[in-house]
């Protein structure tokens, strides 16, 4: 028996994993759901806690980001594309409203995003 810690949207679970060798009978499938043992996990590239600028950057629509093109620290100019993102089988670049400094970036590629979720921030 192996035990594993799988994150899944953020909400990190226990698992058991029985190792089924290949001269012994297949074992019946089972499932066991426990409760998830930390609270849900932010994602790396969040900025400490009161770092967020007052500049945010919110997706247009629904769909993926594809592409973050900017990082925290980034100095970025009005206009410049800072994500792309993926929306009824179109790229769509995200520009920044404003001048300024990535402050932080609250969204990782490969997210889904709903309409007017921020996906960073400037100072």
């Amino acid at each position: 028996m192996k035990n594993y810690k799988i994150t899944v949207n953020g909400v990190t679970y226990d698992v058991s994993v029985e190792e089924v060798g290949a001269d012994s009978a297949p074992a019946q499938p089972s499932v066991q759901a426990s409760a998830p043992a930390a609270a849900p996990v932010k994602p790396a590239q969040s900025a400490p806690q009161g770092a967020q600028g007052s500049v945010k950057v919110t997706a247009p629509m629904q769909g993926n980001v594809m592409k973050i093109k900017v990082k925290v620290g980034d100095s970025v100019k009005k206009g410049q594309t800072v994500a792309v993102l993926e929306a009824m089988k179109m790229e769509n670049d995200i520009p920044s409203p404003a001048d300024g400094v990535v402050a932080s970036v609250n969204v990782s590629e490969g997210a889904s995003v709903k309409s007017d979720d921020v996906i960073l921030t400037l100072k």
